[in-house]
């Protein structure tokens, strides 16, 4: 299976309450941005991809979320990968932190 090409996944505020969000206060100026669909995923504590249920392959990476700000926020800093097969549409999350 040939991977998915990457895209940068911009946050666009769809109503009040998420555009009035603050951003982190003492995070690095990255943290916040990492959002992405396919490409290669941009583990923080190395590679972690999972195996799908089903047919017992390596599932493909689909995209990845990052944390959102300080009262928002993924563990320590940390993103959301998300993972399908496409042969079973079965999908997987994992979670990593800094």
């Amino acid at each position: 299976m040939r991977n998915i090409p990457p895209f940068r996944l911009a946050l666009v505020p769809l109503d009040d309450e998420a555009r009035q969000l603050e951003g982190f206060r003492w995070a690095g100026a990255e943290i916040g941005t990492r959002h992405k669909l396919g490409g290669q995923p941009d583990f923080l504590q190395g590679e972690e991809y999972p195996i799908c249920d089903a047919c017992n392959r390596k599932m493909q990476f689909y995209a990845q979320l990052d944390s959102i700000n300080d009262d928002i926020i993924i563990a320590d800093c940390g993103m959301v990968y998300v993972f399908l097969c496409f042969d079973c549409l079965e999908t997987k999350s994992v979670i990593q932190s800094s």
